[in-house]
């Protein structure tokens, strides 16, 4: 994700924020004024956003005080004019306990803000750093626009304000949220890493006037639907404004493909990757360790294979083993010079290529241009969008902000970097749920009657879906090498050999399953007459993928040509036609990096075909459980409470991307 998020609290991590993360990363020299440390910093003043500036006496793009800092963030959630409201009360002679509450933005609190960080993809980074000073303005144009546009999202459809007993009433910010913008130039490693921290008080004003907390479990449940929505908008606006275009890229073999700006060598982003290497180098080593690891009785503690969820776990710990400490902060135009002499003298790049970047991106957006149509298909975008986040989510059960999310990725792989329709998100998850989805709710709360929180699974069965059963593998001894692959047997381990030097077996990612499940679904669709009607599973003209010619069966012979005495050829009755192959190459389908071929392809679909009359019997019994369950009331507030939302377009602030 492009989009992290941590909780501020008062006290410590506020002033942690204070001194290091509003003057650029750096270390702010002690009683130094904030503006100054800045300034000896390179980097520029932090701004107020939000629609939620005008209640409190601020305005956008007005600069960022040290005193409204401590006062919103660090004095558990006060005015930022606190003290001056304070003082104006104390000299008309009012008690001090009257004037501190006048200050004062509703109860105290100790979580007084979230820190979102949002940085663009490396590619786009690069042409920042690498670029003219044309360049550099026009892509931090587009990344302030996105975070703006970003915002306004949370303000509109994710920010909201408990309060009741145990919180059952639930309200949007109706006069918006506040925020704090301050920009970052580089890494802990100095390489360029444009980035911004967003401090979002929590702090909302409700209709009545009385001010609440907003529930910031929501704004981390919509963490994943905020990174893909930045990614989508950053993109859109870079590329259109620059004239380039994105592209696919397989990072890690399994894992989802990364949209990057095409004709920028990916060898620029190993160069600027000195932190993934050194993070790869240590999670050999905890990899090791853990396969290896026993127990006082010389048992093996964990698995003889490294899960998808403890190589995360492992990732993390290695990236905080190997976290560098932070360096002092340069000027900008300094860095930029530094940034173009270390890539043309270290990444292995060619010169011209790097003093060109802009126009190597352009020329490999014109081929694409030229090659790509982006169209999105609705249909057939809510069938990858469903098998994606069902095969993806453990146990097949997902929420709408999962479908939101991946609905936003999948748009951004249709259309290469340009911009889309309003709502178009929102159309692909309402098709999704209409028609692939079963409603698998029994809410408890009054909260779980809401759209947000409704539980969702796919008209299929995850336990259905084809996948490589092998036999449990015995425990290795501690001495040999770890097998590479779980049913394998283990090999002996050179003695020379260290951590690192062979493959740790790994149990295989979730999203290639859920890329050929979604394929198997379209193919099925596709083929069955009684379920498509027009164009709305006509793929002839929807987006093309990487599929080589070489992984496409023969064509069908024209039956006119054929003798009715000659025997069929052997398998191909049971092969999928030309047409069929061709559709999944009109498809959004990264088959290149999975290796789809057809025989596979074959197997899925027969696996689908065994679970066909069985989902029907499901949705049948769904259905009809439905219809006899009566409808459950909902406690009603006497403000504009958030209410499920309907089917249909995006009505938000989102309107224009």
């Amino acid at each position: 994700m492009t989009v992290d998020i941590k909780i501020v609290r008062a006290g410590q991590m506020y002033r942690y924020f204070l001194r290091q993360t509003v003057v650029g990363d750096g270390r702010r020299p002690a009683r130094a004024p904030l503006r100054e440390a800045q300034e000896q910093a390179g980097v520029p003043a932090g701004r107020w956003m939000g629609r939620g500036l005008a209640v409190l006496g601020l305005a956008p793009g007005e600069e960022v005080t040290e005193a409204q800092l401590r006062n919103l963030f660090g004095e558990r959630g006060r005015h930022p004019y606190a003290d001056r409201i304070e003082a104006d009360l104390l000299a008309k002679g009012e008690s001090p306990k009257k004037a501190f509450k006048a200050g004062a933005l509703g109860r105290r609190v100790m979580v007084t803000g979230v820190d979102f960080v949002f940085r663009p993809q490396p590619t786009i980074y690069l042409l920042w750093a690498l670029g003219d000073e044309e360049t550099r303005r026009a892509i931090e144009a587009a990344h302030e626009r996105a975070i703006v546009r970003v915002l306004e999202w949370i303000e509109d459809d994710v920010a909201v304000i408990r309060y009741g007993k145990d919180g059952i009433y639930r309200v949007r910010p109706p006069g918006g949220l506040v925020a704090a913008r301050f920009r970052h130039y580089e890494a802990r490693s100095g390489m360029p890493l444009l980035h911004d921290h967003l401090l979002l008080s929590v702090k909302g004003q409700r209709l009545d006037g009385k001010w609440g907390s907003i529930h910031t479990t929501a704004l981390h449940e919509n963490t994943v639907a905020a990174s893909a929505l930045y990614n989508e908008l950053v993109a859109a606006e870079v590329c259109e404004t620059l004239g380039v275009a994105t592209e696919p890229r397989t990072v890690t073999p399994g894992r989802r493909p990364v949209m990057e700006i095409a004709g920028v060598p990916h060898e620029l982003i190993r160069w600027t990757a000195r932190r993934s290497d050194q993070i790869a180098a240590c999670l050999a080593e905890l990899e090791h360790e853990y396969v290896t690891a026993v127990d006082d009785d010389g048992e093996l503690k964990f698995l003889p294979v490294v899960s998808e969820r403890a190589r995360v776990k492992l990732n993390q710990i290695a990236a905080r083993k190997t976290r560098p400490p932070k360096q002092k902060t340069r000027p900008l135009a300094q860095l930029r010079v530094w940034w173009k002499a270390s890539a043309i003298l270290t990444s292995g790049v060619a010169t011209d290529t790097i003093t060109s970047l802009l126009e190597h991106a352009r020329a490999a957006a014109a081929a694409i241009r030229a090659r790509v149509a982006a169209v999105v298909d609705v249909a057939l975008a809510a069938v990858d969008v469903t098998a994606t986040v069902f095969v993806m989510n453990d146990g097949g059960r997902f929420h709408r902000r999962h479908l939101l999310a991946e609905a936003r990725r999948h748009l951004a792989l249709i259309l290469r970097g340009r911009r889309r329709d309003p709502g178009l998100d929102e159309k692909i998850v309402a098709a999704a749920i209409s028609t692939h989805c079963l409603d698998i709710s029994e809410p408890k709360t009054t909260i779980g009657l809401l759209s947000d929180y409704r539980l969702y699974t796919a008209r299929w069965a995850l336990s259905d879906l084809p996948a490589r059963h092998r036999p449990p593998t015995p425990a290795p001894d501690p001495d040999r090498q770890p097998p590479a692959d779980p049913g394998e047997p283990a090999a002996p381990r050179a003695s020379d050999q260290d951590a690192g030097e062979w493959e740790i077996a790994r149990i295989p990612l979730q999203y290639e399953r859920a890329v050929l499940a979604g394929a198997v679904v379209r193919e099925k669709l596709r083929t069955t007459a009684t379920v498509l009607r027009g164009r709305a599973y006509d793929v002839e003209a929807h987006q093309q993928a990487a599929m080589p010619d070489q992984l496409l069966a023969p064509a069908a012979a024209d039956p006119d040509d054929e003798d009715e005495d000659q025997e069929p050829e052997a398998g191909r009755a049971g092969a999928i036609d030309m047409t069929a192959l061709r559709a999944l190459r009109e498809s959004r389908t990264d088959v290149e990096a999975l290796d789809l071929t057809a025989e596979r392809l074959r197997h899925l679909q027969d696996a689908f075909t065994k679970v066909a009359g069985d989902s029907r019997t499901r949705a049948t019994r769904y259905a009809e459980q439905d219809d006899a369950d009566g409808a459950q009331p909902v406690r009603q507030n006497d403000q504009r409470a958030h209410r499920p939302q309907e089917s249909g377009p995006h009505r938000g602030r989102e309107a224009g991307h």
